[in-house]
C-alpha cells in the first residue's frame, strides 16, 4: 500500500510518530520495572509499529534506515525497533504462523533488555569493552529472559528466543521444517547481525546496507541461507533510505524497492560535481543509465536533505 505525503506537515507527523515510538520504546527498555503490564505494553508498541508499516513499507524503511545509519545516540532502542520491523517483514514473507510472528517480534524488541544502558554506552565508547562489560555482554541473554519472566511475560517461546538469540546451530532442512524455537532464533540472529552492521558506533562508522547484506549472504554460505536471502529480498540490496553512487558520479538516496532487488527507484540528490540538486531528480535504475555503481555509508553524505521533498518524489510515477 502506498500513499502520498501531501504536505510537509504530514511528513513531520509521520516522522514524529516513528520518533515517539522509538523514544517510548527506549523508556520501556530503560526502566522496565516501572512499567505496569509490561507484556501488554510491548504488544501495544508492536501494533503501533505495524500500523506505521501498513501506511507504506518503503516510507517506513526509508525513515528507519535514515534513523539507524546516522547517529549512535539511543542505539539500543533504535536497534531493537529496526530488528522488530525487519523480523516482521521476514515473518510475513516466509508466512510464519501468527503466534510465531508475534513471539519473534516481541523477542526482537526486548532481546537486549538486560543491557540497554550498556548497549547505549558501548555505542558511544571508542575503546573495546572492559572486562566487566564483557561479563555483562556474555550474560545478557539469560539475564534478559530472567528479567522478562520477572515482568510476568508468560510466552515461553518469546522468553526462550531472547535467551538463545546468539545460539545458532547450522541446519540443512527448510526453515519452516525446523522446530519453532530454532526457526525464530535463527531469523532473529540474522536480522540482529544485519542491523548491527548498518548502525554507527563512535568506534566505527556503520557499513552501507549493501555491504551488510553481502556480509550476511557470505555468512549464509556456511549455513542455511534462506533467512539472509529473504531479508535481502524484502528490503532490497539497496534499501529505501540508503545512499548510492551512480556511474555518472552523481549520488542518490533510494526511495522505493522495485521488482528487482538491486534496481530500486532513486532520488538523485547530488550531481556529478557534488552539488546539491534543487529539486532532487527521480530516477528508475531499472530503466537504464545512470546505473548504481556502489552503495555509500550515510557518513559520506554530509549535506542536509529535504526528506519530505524526496519522499514526495517517490509517490509519483517514474
Amino acid at each position: 500500500m502506498s500513499f502520498i505525503l501531501k504536505s510537509e506537515d504530514e511528513y513531520e507527523d509521520l516522522l514524529g510518530l516513528w520518533s515517539d515510538l522509538e523514544s517510548g520504546l527506549a523508556m520501556l527498555l530503560s526502566h522496565p520495572y516501572k512499567v505496569q503490564e509490561f507484556s501488554a505494553r510491548i504488544e501495544q508498541y508492536d501494533r503501533w509499529m505495524q500500523n506505521l508499516i501498513q501506511y507504506d513499507t518503503d516510507v517506513a524503511l526509508y525513515l528507519l534506515f535514515q534513523l539507524a545509519s546516522h547517529s549512535p545516540a539511543g542505539y539500543s532502542a533504535s536497534h531493537a525497533l529496526v530488528c522488530a520491523v525487519l523480523c516482521h517483514l521476514v515473518a510475513r514473507e516466509v508466512q510464519l504462523p501468527q503466534h510465531e510472528r508475534d513471539s519473534l517480534v516481541h523477542a526482537a524488541l526486548t532481546m537486549n533488555i538486560a543491557m540497554t544502558g550498556l548497549q547505549d554506552q558501548l555505542a558511544l565508547q571508542s575503546g573495546r569493552p572492559t572486562p566487566e562489560q564483557e561479563v555483562a555482554l556474555r550474560a545478557h541473554e539469560a539475564d534478559g529472559a530472567r528479567l522478562l519472566g520477572d515482568l510476568d511475560v508468560r510466552d515461553a517461546i518469546w522468553l526462550k528466543t531472547v535467551q538463545e538469540h546468539h545460539q545458532v546451530r547450522p541446519f540443512d532442512e527448510a526453515l519452516l521444517s525446523l522446530p519453532p524455537l530454532r526457526r525464530l532464533v535463527h531469523i532473529l540472529n540474522v536480522v540482529d547481525r544485519y542491523a548491527a552492521m548498518i548502525s554507527p558506533r563512535l568506534s566505527r562508522e556503520g557499513r552501507s546496507a549493501t555491504e551488510s547484506a553481502k556480509s550476511i549472504l557470505k555468512i549464509g554460505n556456511m549455513e542455511n541461507n534462506q533467512v539472509g536471502e529473504t531479508l535481502v529480498h524484502v528490503v532490497g540490496m539497496f534499501p529505501p533510505g540508503t545512499f548510492v553512487q551512480l556511474d555518472d558520479a552523481s549520488i542518490g538516496v533510494v526511495l522505493r524497492r522495485s521488482q528487482q532487488d538491486n534496481l530500486p527507484d532513486v532520488a538523485i540528490v547530488l550531481n556529478g560535481k557534488g552539488q546539491l540538486m534543487r529539486p532532487p531528480a527521480l530516477h528508475s535504475s531499472a530503466g537504464g543509465k545512470p546505473v548504481i555503481s556502489a552503495a555509500l555509508p550515510a557518513s559520506q553524505v554530509q549535506e542536509r536533505l529535504n526528506h519530505h521533498l524526496i519522499l514526495q518524489l517517490g509517490t509519483r510515477q517514474v
